[in-house]
């Protein structure tokens, strides 16, 4: 059994005050359930923030000679979001005992919003409504004041980022299953960021949730000393909230992104119709049946044949190849189904996308990664061009990896995967697309599997890691997917009656070469 070990903030020290913070603003919560309360704290998280910045330069500016602190223009100089009086943290905090602290926080969000049109209808404003607690909310405002957010030594931490990412994984873990409508675990996305490299270029996630993606390529394009300005972000968000989420978590890290001026249904209200993308990086929700697909049965992005009107896997499939650019790559989570369903035409859209040679990687990862579901999921890499600029010629194979054996529980439902296990993943990838100092790429019996079209076609176009790369069964194989292991140990049996009527077939022929028929027993 994996042992369990403590979450950490990606240096590998273990988070402390954000676990204090979380038990301290959790105790104060009541009897509010988690998806309305995650809005409360945010939104409050993201005002100390931007307080936090202004007030940082509003003291510099009070202490110059030739500048005004008080004048918008010096702040959007630099960067930093305009605070009117009534908005700033320091006269909140002053008046947190009050009764009408609801009030005043809901009239200086739409304070912010009114000098700082791209915020416009992004910040709640709901903090005076009877059902809120005003003290509990009091209690809030005093918790979240003793910490810095915004100032310089905090912003050089990244204390802010911690925070909101902390709390967006807790949030996940209090709503359950609904929590992965707007986060994607962080070993799941740095691994897709680490897969598919997001170095310059358009990235693209038409389902991006609270942004998890997009802050996680940025801090990928700065760990390897590009800027920030190198990647140029688009994406998309059906939920009104989570789209809000998703423009505060990018405001407070200062990413320029176009998710859209609202939230829209990427399937019936594309936003971005004629963008083709480098990258594409998204957690589509799985297995969706009431997507509207009946009325999108002619779509043009359905190159490889209409997607079930039950199950939306296939359309999310075919809108991000629409979206690829001709030289572009796509990673996305899908649940394990696609891999190997054949109903409703799935099986004829992923023969078609192996014979279109687009399928460049398949990961079967481990089960309990996700707070929507504990079932194991896979990761789909898709590529317009597999000739890997001068190192290799991958066109008509795919890499398969099984990486359902990795991985430890950092509580008792959920798994996580090492820096250690994320960084052999990746380079295993690098090695096999032959890219400069990955090393030489080699199969690794019950890992990793390079495997041809046809050697594809043989398996009847499933694409399941574990068909190709020769994996040990075990007893304590639990997290094998029931139709899967019956897969499995089927053709197996099949592979053993073929070999035992070889065999007697054999036996009978060397009998009848020694002059026995069968008949003398008779």
């Amino acid at each position: 059994m994996a042992k369990s070990r403590k979450a950490s903030n990606g240096n590998g020290a273990n988070l402390g005050f954000e676990e204090k913070l979380w038990a301290a603003a959790d105790k104060l919560r009541g009897h509010m359930d988690a998806a309305e309360y995650k809005h409360v704290v945010l939104g409050l998280v993201f005002l100390k923030y931007i307080s936090d910045a202004f007030q940082e330069l509003h003291d510099q500016l009070a202490a110059g000679k030739d500048s005004d602190p008080e004048d918008r223009d010096e702040y959007l100089a630099e960067n930093v979001f305009w605070v009117p009086r009534v908005a700033r943290w320091a006269k909140l905090q002053s008046s947190a005992k009050q009764a009408t602290i609801g009030k005043l926080i809901d009239d200086a969000m739409a304070a912010i919003e009114k000098d700082n049109p791209i915020l416009k209808g992004v910040l709640p404003k709901d903090y005076g409504r009877a059902s809120l607690d005003k003290q509990r909310l009091g209690e809030l405002i005093d918790l979240i004041g003793t910490i810095g957010l915004g100032d310089a030594e905090s912003r050089n931490k990244d204390v802010l980022g911690r925070v909101y990412e902390y709390f967006l994984a807790k949030f996940a873990n209090a709503e359950g299953k609904g929590g992965g409508e707007f986060y994607t675990p962080q070993s799941v996305v740095k691994l897709l960021v680490e897969m598919i490299e997001p170095y310059k270029g358009r990235i693209y996630d038409p389902c991006c949730g609270s942004g998890g993606m997009f802050v996680s390529s940025e801090k990928f394009v700065l760990a390897h000393g590009g800027r920030v300005g190198d990647l140029s972000i688009y994406g998309q968000e059906s939920n009104n909230t989570t789209w809000r989420l998703c423009k505060m978590n990018l405001a407070i890290r200062g990413i320029d992104g176009n998710i859209g001026p609202h939230n829209a249904d990427t399937f019936h209200n594309d936003l971005h119709k004629d963008l083709k993308a480098d990258f594409i990086l998204a957690n589509p929700p799985f297995n969706i049946s009431d997507w509207g697909g009946e009325r999108l049965r002619e779509d043009a992005r359905w190159k490889f044949g209409a997607p079930p009107v039950g199950n939306a896997n296939f359309g999310w499939v075919q809108h991000m190849v629409h979206h690829l650019a001709p030289s572009g790559i796509a990673g996305f989570v899908l649940a394990n189904g696609s891999m190997s369903s054949n109903q409703s035409g799935e099986g004829e859209i992923r023969r078609q996308l192996v014979e279109h040679d687009l399928v460049d990687c398949m990961l079967a990862l481990p089960g309990q990664l996700f707070y929507t579901t504990q079932i194991p999921v896979c990761l789909w890499f898709l590529a317009r061009n597999k000739k890997h600029g001068k190192f290799r010629d991958r066109r008509g194979e795919t890499l398969f990896i099984d990486a359902r054996k990795l991985g430890a529980l950092v509580d008792r439902t959920h798994r996580e995967l090492a820096e250690v296990e994320i960084a052999r993943i990746a380079k295993t990838y690098h090695a096999w697309r032959g890219e400069k100092d990955a090393g030489k790429y080699a199969d690794i019996a019950g890992f990793c599997k390079s495997a041809s079209r046809e050697e594809i076609e043989s398996h009847g176009h499933v694409l399941t890691p574990g068909r190709y790369v020769g994996a040990e069964e075990t007893e304590d194989d639990d997290d094998m997917p029931f139709d899967e292991r019956m897969e499995q140990l089927t053709a197996k049996l099949k592979g053993q009656f073929a070999e035992s009527a070889k065999l007697e077939k054999a036996i009978l022929k060397n009998l009848a070469s020694l002059g026995f028929t069968g008949k003398e027993s008779s």
